[in-house]
Protein backbone atom coordinates (compact mmCIF):
# COMPACT_ATOMS: atom_id res chain seq x y z
CA UNK A 1 0.00 0.00 0.00
CA UNK A 2 1.01 3.46 -1.05
CA UNK A 3 -0.12 6.52 0.81
CA UNK A 4 0.29 9.93 -1.06
CA UNK A 5 0.51 13.28 1.16
CA UNK A 6 -2.13 15.38 0.08
CA UNK A 7 -0.74 19.11 -0.93
CA UNK A 8 -2.09 20.45 2.61
CA UNK A 9 0.53 18.36 4.67
CA UNK A 10 4.04 19.81 5.83
CA UNK A 11 4.64 17.99 8.81
CA UNK A 12 3.81 14.42 9.66
CA UNK A 13 4.28 13.07 12.85
CA UNK A 14 4.75 9.47 13.85
CA UNK A 15 4.53 7.44 17.14
CA UNK A 16 3.91 3.89 18.35
CA UNK A 17 3.84 1.84 21.62
CA UNK A 18 1.62 3.98 23.68
CA UNK A 19 0.13 0.57 25.35
CA UNK A 20 -2.71 2.47 27.03
CA UNK A 21 -4.93 1.28 29.12
CA UNK A 22 -6.73 2.48 32.09
CA UNK A 23 -4.00 2.06 34.52
CA UNK A 24 -1.72 4.46 32.64
CA UNK A 25 -3.17 8.11 33.44
CA UNK A 26 0.01 10.23 32.81
CA UNK A 27 0.57 8.14 29.52
CA UNK A 28 -3.17 9.57 28.72
CA UNK A 29 -2.37 12.94 29.84
CA UNK A 30 0.33 13.15 27.58
CA UNK A 31 -1.57 11.83 24.48
CA UNK A 32 -3.93 14.31 25.57
CA UNK A 33 -1.84 17.44 25.35
CA UNK A 34 0.24 16.17 21.85
CA UNK A 35 -2.98 15.64 19.82
CA UNK A 36 -4.14 19.07 20.80
CA UNK A 37 -0.71 20.77 20.40
CA UNK A 38 1.29 19.17 17.69
CA UNK A 39 1.45 21.62 14.75
CA UNK A 40 1.02 18.00 12.69
CA UNK A 41 -1.32 17.85 9.57
CA UNK A 42 -0.94 14.00 10.11
CA UNK A 43 -0.26 11.46 12.79
CA UNK A 44 0.32 7.98 11.87
CA UNK A 45 0.06 5.88 15.25
CA UNK A 46 2.66 3.08 14.22
CA UNK A 47 0.61 -0.49 16.05
CA UNK A 48 0.19 -0.94 20.25
CA UNK A 49 -1.91 2.33 20.71
CA UNK A 50 -3.36 -0.32 23.58
CA UNK A 51 -1.82 -2.24 26.22
CA UNK A 52 -4.17 -4.99 24.47
CA UNK A 53 -7.55 -4.68 22.16
CA UNK A 54 -10.00 -7.80 22.03
CA UNK A 55 -12.35 -6.82 19.99
CA UNK A 56 -15.00 -3.58 19.24
CA UNK A 57 -17.16 -4.15 21.64
CA UNK A 58 -14.50 -2.84 24.53
CA UNK A 59 -15.78 0.60 23.24
CA UNK A 60 -18.71 -0.23 25.82
CA UNK A 61 -21.19 1.86 23.97
CA UNK A 62 -19.16 5.29 23.71
CA UNK A 63 -18.54 4.73 27.97
CA UNK A 64 -14.64 4.26 29.61
CA UNK A 65 -11.27 4.10 28.97
CA UNK A 66 -11.77 3.19 25.51
CA UNK A 67 -14.24 5.28 24.74
CA UNK A 68 -12.04 8.22 25.83
CA UNK A 69 -8.96 7.29 23.92
CA UNK A 70 -11.09 7.29 20.90
CA UNK A 71 -12.73 10.37 21.60
CA UNK A 72 -9.09 12.58 21.99
CA UNK A 73 -8.29 10.94 18.66
CA UNK A 74 -12.04 11.70 16.88
CA UNK A 75 -11.52 15.32 17.89
CA UNK A 76 -8.09 15.52 16.62
CA UNK A 77 -9.19 14.27 13.27
CA UNK A 78 -11.06 17.19 13.45
CA UNK A 79 -8.44 19.21 12.41
CA UNK A 80 -5.51 16.54 10.83
CA UNK A 81 -5.47 13.58 9.17
CA UNK A 82 -4.63 10.53 11.72
CA UNK A 83 -4.09 6.95 10.80
CA UNK A 84 -3.76 3.74 12.87
CA UNK A 85 -1.69 0.75 12.28
CA UNK A 86 -2.11 -2.71 14.15
CA UNK A 87 0.17 -3.68 16.16
CA UNK A 88 0.99 -7.01 18.47
CA UNK A 89 -1.24 -5.72 20.99
CA UNK A 90 -4.16 -4.50 18.83
CA UNK A 91 -4.33 -6.65 16.09
CA UNK A 92 -7.86 -6.92 16.64
CA UNK A 93 -8.68 -3.26 15.79
CA UNK A 94 -12.18 -2.90 13.70
CA UNK A 95 -13.63 -0.81 11.66
CA UNK A 96 -15.77 0.67 14.87
CA UNK A 97 -12.89 1.47 16.90
CA UNK A 98 -11.61 3.44 13.66
CA UNK A 99 -14.51 5.08 13.53
CA UNK A 100 -15.12 6.04 16.53
CA UNK A 101 -11.32 7.42 16.09
CA UNK A 102 -11.67 9.22 13.21
CA UNK A 103 -9.12 7.40 11.90
CA UNK A 104 -7.90 5.32 8.88
CA UNK A 105 -5.97 1.99 8.55
CA UNK A 106 -2.69 1.80 7.55
CA UNK A 107 -1.41 -1.83 6.25
CA UNK A 108 1.64 -3.31 7.34
CA UNK A 109 3.54 -2.39 5.66
CA UNK A 110 2.88 1.04 3.60
CA UNK A 111 4.76 3.34 1.82
CA UNK A 112 4.68 7.06 2.90
CA UNK A 113 4.86 9.01 -0.69
CA UNK A 114 5.86 13.22 0.86
CA UNK A 115 7.36 15.30 -0.88
CA UNK A 116 10.92 13.52 -1.90
CA UNK A 117 10.52 10.94 0.53
CA UNK A 118 9.44 7.27 0.48
CA UNK A 119 9.16 5.92 3.76
CA UNK A 120 8.62 2.55 4.38
CA UNK A 121 5.94 2.58 8.10
CA UNK A 122 5.85 -0.81 9.79
CA UNK A 123 4.91 -2.07 13.40
CA UNK A 124 8.29 -3.98 12.93
CA UNK A 125 7.30 -7.33 14.77
CA UNK A 126 7.38 -9.23 11.29
CA UNK A 127 10.79 -8.24 10.69
CA UNK A 128 11.71 -9.81 13.95
CA UNK A 129 13.07 -13.27 12.27
CA UNK A 130 15.45 -14.43 15.08
CA UNK A 131 12.48 -14.25 17.77
CA UNK A 132 10.80 -17.66 16.04
CA UNK A 133 7.91 -18.50 18.33
CA UNK A 134 6.69 -15.21 18.20
CA UNK A 135 6.60 -15.49 14.67
CA UNK A 136 4.71 -18.78 14.79
CA UNK A 137 1.84 -17.46 17.68
CA UNK A 138 1.50 -14.53 15.50
CA UNK A 139 0.68 -16.18 12.24
CA UNK A 140 -1.62 -18.54 14.74
CA UNK A 141 -3.51 -15.67 15.84
CA UNK A 142 -3.80 -13.41 13.00
CA UNK A 143 -5.57 -16.02 11.33
CA UNK A 144 -9.60 -16.30 10.69
CA UNK A 145 -10.01 -19.72 12.31
CA UNK A 146 -8.28 -18.36 15.62
CA UNK A 147 -10.10 -15.36 15.73
CA UNK A 148 -13.72 -16.22 15.19
CA UNK A 149 -13.19 -18.71 18.20
CA UNK A 150 -11.82 -15.93 20.18
CA UNK A 151 -13.96 -13.49 19.26
CA UNK A 152 -17.26 -15.91 19.60
CA UNK A 153 -16.13 -15.50 23.49
CA UNK A 154 -17.82 -13.24 25.99
CA UNK A 155 -15.81 -9.88 26.38
CA UNK A 156 -14.79 -10.95 30.12
CA UNK A 157 -13.47 -13.73 29.07
CA UNK A 158 -11.45 -12.32 26.12
CA UNK A 159 -10.23 -9.11 28.63
CA UNK A 160 -9.55 -12.68 30.91
CA UNK A 161 -7.84 -14.12 28.26
CA UNK A 162 -5.67 -11.30 27.50
CA UNK A 163 -4.64 -10.68 30.81
CA UNK A 164 -3.19 -14.14 31.43
CA UNK A 165 -1.27 -13.92 28.09
CA UNK A 166 0.52 -11.06 29.00
CA UNK A 167 1.24 -11.94 32.67
CA UNK A 168 2.78 -15.24 30.79
CA UNK A 169 5.02 -12.62 28.08
CA UNK A 170 5.96 -9.93 31.48
CA UNK A 171 7.27 -13.10 33.18
CA UNK A 172 9.46 -14.06 30.19
CA UNK A 173 10.51 -10.87 29.91
CA UNK A 174 11.88 -10.90 33.84
CA UNK A 175 13.03 -14.32 32.88
CA UNK A 176 15.06 -13.17 30.07
CA UNK A 177 16.37 -10.18 32.17
CA UNK A 178 17.70 -12.15 34.81
CA UNK A 179 19.40 -14.57 32.50
CA UNK A 180 21.16 -11.86 30.70
CA UNK A 181 19.19 -12.50 27.59
CA UNK A 182 19.52 -10.05 24.75
CA UNK A 183 16.47 -8.68 23.39
CA UNK A 184 15.58 -9.65 19.74
CA UNK A 185 15.64 -6.96 16.93
CA UNK A 186 14.52 -6.65 13.78
CA UNK A 187 16.79 -8.33 10.82
CA UNK A 188 19.22 -6.12 9.11
CA UNK A 189 19.37 -7.68 6.05
CA UNK A 190 15.37 -8.62 6.10
CA UNK A 191 15.11 -5.03 6.74
CA UNK A 192 17.10 -3.33 3.35
CA UNK A 193 15.23 -5.76 1.85
CA UNK A 194 11.76 -4.47 2.25
CA UNK A 195 13.35 -1.20 2.09
CA UNK A 196 14.94 -2.02 -1.67
CA UNK A 197 11.74 -3.46 -2.81
CA UNK A 198 10.08 -0.42 -1.82
CA UNK A 199 12.28 1.84 -3.19
CA UNK A 200 12.40 3.74 -0.43
CA UNK A 201 15.35 4.89 2.09
CA UNK A 202 13.78 5.25 6.01
CA UNK A 203 11.89 2.94 7.54
CA UNK A 204 10.13 4.11 10.60
CA UNK A 205 8.79 1.36 13.44
CA UNK A 206 8.02 0.74 16.91
CA UNK A 207 7.86 -2.58 18.59
CA UNK A 208 11.14 -3.18 19.84
CA UNK A 209 11.32 0.18 22.20
CA UNK A 210 14.66 0.78 21.19
CA UNK A 211 14.82 3.88 19.71
CA UNK A 212 17.58 4.89 17.91
CA UNK A 213 18.53 5.54 13.75
CA UNK A 214 20.29 2.57 12.37
CA UNK A 215 22.68 3.09 8.79
CA UNK A 216 21.82 -0.24 6.85
CA UNK A 217 24.11 1.16 3.76
CA UNK A 218 23.30 2.25 0.69
CA UNK A 219 21.60 5.62 2.00
CA UNK A 220 19.19 3.19 3.93
CA UNK A 221 18.02 3.99 7.25
CA UNK A 222 16.28 2.04 10.28
CA UNK A 223 14.23 4.74 12.75
CA UNK A 224 12.97 3.33 15.91
CA UNK A 225 10.03 5.04 17.46
CA UNK A 226 10.30 5.35 21.31
CA UNK A 227 7.32 3.67 23.38
CA UNK A 228 5.24 6.16 25.33
CA UNK A 229 5.41 5.25 29.16
CA UNK A 230 4.88 8.52 31.91
CA UNK A 231 5.32 6.46 34.53
CA UNK A 232 8.61 5.08 34.17
CA UNK A 233 11.31 7.12 35.45
CA UNK A 234 12.46 8.70 32.88
CA UNK A 235 9.43 9.15 31.49
CA UNK A 236 9.18 8.53 27.85
CA UNK A 237 7.12 9.72 25.06
CA UNK A 238 8.94 10.82 21.91
CA UNK A 239 7.51 11.99 18.03
CA UNK A 240 9.53 11.17 14.95
CA UNK A 241 8.37 14.17 13.01
CA UNK A 242 8.94 14.53 9.31
CA UNK A 243 8.81 18.12 7.74
CA UNK A 244 7.60 17.39 3.88
CA UNK A 245 8.85 20.58 2.43
CA UNK A 246 12.47 19.81 3.69
CA UNK A 247 12.45 15.73 3.82
CA UNK A 248 14.17 15.95 7.55
CA UNK A 249 13.30 14.17 9.87
CA UNK A 250 14.15 14.92 13.78
CA UNK A 251 12.74 13.11 16.99
CA UNK A 252 10.92 15.81 19.52
CA UNK A 253 11.84 15.58 22.68
CA UNK A 254 10.24 13.92 25.75
CA UNK A 255 6.73 14.91 26.76
CA UNK A 256 7.67 14.85 30.49
CA UNK A 257 6.20 17.78 31.85
CA UNK A 258 2.38 16.43 32.20
CA UNK A 259 -0.47 17.71 34.30
CA UNK A 260 -2.04 15.80 36.75
CA UNK A 261 -5.14 14.03 35.00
Amino acid sequence: MELLAPPHWHCVDFVSDLHLDAQTPLTLAALRRYLQSTPAQAVCVLGDLFEVWVGDDALGGGSGFEATVSDLFYQASKRMDVFIMCGNRDFLMGPDLLGACGAQRLSDPCVLVAGTQRLLLTHGDALCLADTDYLAFRQRVRGEPWQTEFLAQTLVQRQAAARALRAQSEAKKQQQAQSHIQWIDLDSQACLAVLTHAKANHMVHGHTHQPARHDLGGGHNRWVLSDWDLHATPPRAQVLRLSVDTGWLERIGLLTTVPAP
